[in-house]
């Protein structure tokens, strides 16, 4: 089959994807699919979705790990250049902001869940690990998110006085304190708890709650009050 015959242009109507997202609608076309729209070419051997499959299969057919790929990692795939790499990640990112922008609608914390559907589009997909306070009042409704710290990948320094000067400037009754860990292990380490009794004992000083602590992975969470380590 030469190339002008792998193009997307000769492929039977039902087989191209942008004639099929016109024709049934964007939800009819699947992942490698709506993948090839974006790289729109695939090279000699391959067409635009067989490079969209490659992709997607090297990414465990996950969009969330597929967003944790850079440019040189998309540039691996024979076929994929800067351009289209770029591409790929623009698109992941403004999926990324629609969730959280979806999730600042609600800022009102009703359960561990909530803390991490409010705070996974943030720290999800990072290859850093970073530590975030949410200020909650009376009502348990976010006054203020705000990144205390970033690191490296093990970890990351938190200054208390910061969490609690900010605390004090937004009058928040309550904290929930939420950090990331980019190796995927959902379990406190031992700095983890050391740092959460820190904070609390100087937020009781000045009445301040600490409601939870929650570890963000790509897949899950874990919660301190859960767990009943607070």
């Amino acid at each position: 089959m030469s190339y002008n015959q792998k193009s997307i242009k000769n492929w039977a109507a039902d087989d191209r994807p942008r004639e099929k997202f016109l024709q049934k609608g964007h939800r009819s076309l699947s992942d490698s699919e709506l993948l090839a729209i974006l790289i729109r070419t695939g090279d000699r051997t391959n067409s635009a979705v067989d490079l969209a499959k490659e992709i997607l299969n090297s990414a465990n057919n996950n969009w969330n790990e597929l967003s944790r790929f850079d440019v040189s990692d998309l540039c691996k795939f024979k076929g994929v250049g800067e351009v289209k790499a770029v591409t790929i990640i623009t698109a992941l990112e403004i999926g990324r902001r629609r969730s959280l922008q979806e999730a600042e609608k609600k800022p009102h914390i009703r359960s561990s869940q909530s803390t991490f559907d409010l705070m996974h589009p943030i720290l999800g997909d990072l290859k850093i690990e970073e530590f975030w306070v949410l200020y909650l009042n009376q009502k348990n409704s976010v006054i203020k998110k705000e990144k205390i710290s970033s690191g490296g990948i093990n970890g990351t320094m938190v200054d208390v006085r910061l969490i609690l000067k900010t605390a004090l400037e937004t009058m928040a009754t309550g904290l929930i304190l939420v950090h990331n860990h980019p190796s995927g292990n959902l379990f406190p380490s031992k700095p983890d708890k050391l740092l959460t009794d820190k904070i609390k004992s100087a937020a009781r000083t000045v009445e301040i709650e600490i409601l939870d602590h929650i570890i963000v992975t790509q897949e899950s969470y874990y919660s301190f009050a859960d767990s009943g380590e607070l």
